[in-house]
C-alpha cells in the first residue's frame, strides 16, 4: 500500500455527491467540505435560494456544485431528482441525507395534532427512505456507494415532548441497520449520524425548555458546531469508511457513550 494510501481513501476526486439539506446548518458544512475534497456536489434543499446560494459559495472557492430544489416528503419528486441527476452525471457515488424537520417541541404526545406528526414522519423516515430506494439501483450496478443518513440522538435516548421527531429518527436508525446487511456485499455502505443538538438553524423554533434540557445531557456543557459534524460525514460518504455499515455514529459531547 502506497504512503499516500489514506489521502486517495478520504479524497473525493471525480465523484458525484448529492447531498440533501444543503441550504444551511450540517448539510452545508458537509456540501462545502466534501466539495473541497474534489466531489461533485450536488446541493439540495426545499430552500431553492439557500441551495442556490451554497453551490454559488462552492464554486466561487474553486470547487465544482450545482443545486436544486426538493421537497423530500414529495416521493415522486425524490425519484424524479435522482433519475435526472443519474441521466446527467452517469453516477452518484455518494448520497449525505442531511434534510430534517424537528416538528412539534413542548407538546405532550396526546396532545399533538395528527397531522404534525405525520409531517415529521414522512420528512425525516419516509424521505430518507425513498432517497435510498432511488440511489441504490445505480450503486449496485456501480458495485459502489456511500450513504449517509443524518438521524439524532433523539432517534437513541428520546427527548420528552418531541415524539414525533424520536420516533422518526429511530425508525430512521433501524432501517439503515436491515438496509446495510442488504447490501454489504455490493461494495455498498450504509450509516447514520446521532449527532446531539447543534448550533444550526433547526433550532430557532425549538421550545427553550427543550433545548434546555438537550444542553443539559452534554458532558462538554455546550452546542456542537455544524463543521464538527461535517468531518464524520465526510468520512461516512468517503471510498475510507468501507468496513463500517449499519452502525450510527455519536456525535454528541459525551451524552451517548454506546
Amino acid at each position: 500500500m502506497s504512503s499516500n494510501s489514506g489521502f486517495e481513501q478520504t479524497t473525493y476526486a471525480g465523484q458525484v455527491v448529492v447531498v440533501t439539506g444543503a441550504a444551511s446548518g450540517i448539510g452545508k458544512s458537509a456540501a462545502q467540505l466534501i466539495a473541497s475534497r474534489g466531489a461533485t456536489v450536488i446541493c439540495v434543499d426545499l430552500n431553492q435560494a439557500g441551495a442556490n446560494q451554497c453551490a454559488d459559495e462552492i464554486n466561487k472557492t474553486g470547487a465544482m456544485a450545482e443545486s436544486a430544489t426538493l421537497d423530500i416528503s414529495n416521493q415522486s419528486a425524490v425519484m424524479s431528482l435522482i433519475s435526472e441527476i443519474e441521466k446527467k452525471h452517469n453516477k452518484i457515488d455518494a448520497l449525505v441525507n442531511c434534510a430534517g424537520y424537528p416538528g412539534p417541541t413542548g407538546v405532550l404526545v396526546e396532545t399533538i395534532n395528527w397531522n404534525d406528526f405525520q409531517k415529521v414522519i414522512e420528512v425525516n423516515l419516509y424521505g430518507a427512505i425513498w432517497l435510498t430506494q432511488a440511489v441504490l439501483p445505480g450503486m449496485k450496478k456501480q458495485k459502489y456507494g456511500r450513504i449517509v443518513q443524518v438521524a439524532s440522538i433523539a432517534g437513541k435516548e428520546g427527548n420528552p415532548k418531541m415524539s414525533p421527531y424520536n420516533t422518526a429518527k429511530a425508525g430512521l436508525i433501524g432501517f439503515v441497520k436491515g438496509v446495510a446487511k442488504e447490501v454489504a456485499t455490493d461494495g455498498i455502505t450504509i450509516n447514520s449520524l446521532a449527532p446531539a443538538v447543534i448550533a444550526t438553524p433547526i433550532n430557532i423554533n425549538t421550545a427553550k425548555e427543550t433545548l434546555d434540557y438537550m444542553i443539559s445531557k452534554i458532558p462538554a456543557g455546550r452546542l456542537g458546531e455544524p463543521s464538527e459534524v461535517a468531518e464524520i460525514i465526510a468520512f461516512m460518504g468517503s471510498k475510507a469508511c468501507s468496513f463500517t455499515t449499519g452502525f450510527t455514529f455519536d456525535i454528541s459531547g459525551g451524552r451517548a457513550t454506546y
